[in-house]
């Protein structure tokens, strides 16, 4: 079993940044992949970005990409989620995911039924 804790969310104005970090409670493996997800009210989670632990390839939806970032230390099992240039509609609340064997067959990384564990969930809100 893996744990995830998120940090790094709260409140800031459009055009601001923020980083979310997600820690892994043990050693994530090779064969990991990570994610982030959000959530934002009445609506369903969607897929925002995610990286496979080796190599580091990565992933974005369109509607975040050349805007946020996601990265990985593997000396502290963390991924990290760097949003800029943040709007109002990024106003979620934002998951932390982990797919324990990525590496074995196709990884659909945008798919919520990929991923084993789960995060909290911190909340982003961007006030415009």
């Amino acid at each position: 079993q893996v744990q995830l804790v998120e940090s790094g969310g709260g409140l800031v104005q459009a055009g601001g940044s923020l980083r979310l970090s997600c820690a892994a409670s043990r050693r994530t493996f090779s064969a990991y992949a990570m994610g982030w997800f959000r959530q934002a009210p009445g609506k369903e989670r969607e897929f925002v970005a995610a990286i496979r632990w080796s190599g580091g390839a990565t992933y974005y939806a369109d509607s975040v990409k050349g805007r946020f970032t996601i990265s990985r230390d593997s000396a502290k099992n963390t991924v990290y989620l760097q949003m800029n240039s943040l709007k109002p509609e990024d106003t979620a609340v934002y998951y932390c995911a982990a797919d324990r064997d990525a590496v074995y067959g196709t990884y659909y990384y945008d798919k919520l039924t990929e991923y084993d564990y789960w995060g909290q969930g911190p909340q982003v809100t961007v006030s415009s």
